[in-house]
């Protein structure tokens, strides 16, 4: 009976929003509940409630989950995106001006992104698979020498 070879988290990190973005929950749903507060105060609470409970789970749910595996399975997984680590190549790491020429000047309409806007620092990764037009993915980390040692390792050798 062969061994059961599997896949191991070699790096994962949460793309959550920073400490300032959740301050928009709280401060939505006032401004939201002051708005209704002139026609009944249990009204403004009820919506208070409401405003502030929406924006703080669309906040939750725009942080995807950064994971490279190694074993069975391995590469590189941003949000539901999958890129194999044979087809891993150059890995680069961006620092917050990388980043932004990244997305603007020197960037391709045709790479993947699974950037967040309150991450300044990314890191760029090669997609050498010939029938993928995409030519690289931008990923959006806060531990981008980390993201680009994880990749490496886990990216089989050039021959």
């Amino acid at each position: 009976m062969p061994a059961s070879v599997d896949s191991r988290e070699v790096f994962l990190e949460r793309q959550w929003p920073s400490v300032g973005a959740w301050f928009l929950a709280p401060g939505g749903g006032l401004f939201a509940g002051a708005a209704v507060f002139p026609l009944s105060d249990v009204a403004a609470l009820a919506v208070l409630a409401a405003v502030t409970s929406t924006i703080a789970i669309v906040l939750a749910r725009t942080a995807d989950r950064v994971v490279v595996t190694d074993g069975a399975d391995p590469g590189l997984r941003a949000g539901r995106a999958f890129l194999e680590a044979w087809h891993i190549g150059e890995v680069l790491e961006l620092d917050r001006d990388g980043s932004a020429a990244a997305l603007g000047p020197r960037s391709d309409a045709r790479a993947y992104l699974a950037h967040r806007g309150w991450i300044p620092t990314a890191v760029r990764v090669e997609v050498t698979d010939p029938g993928d037009p995409t030519p690289y993915w931008l990923v959006s980390t806060r531990r981008p020498a980390q993201l680009a040692a994880a990749l490496v390792s886990v990216r089989p050798p050039t021959a």
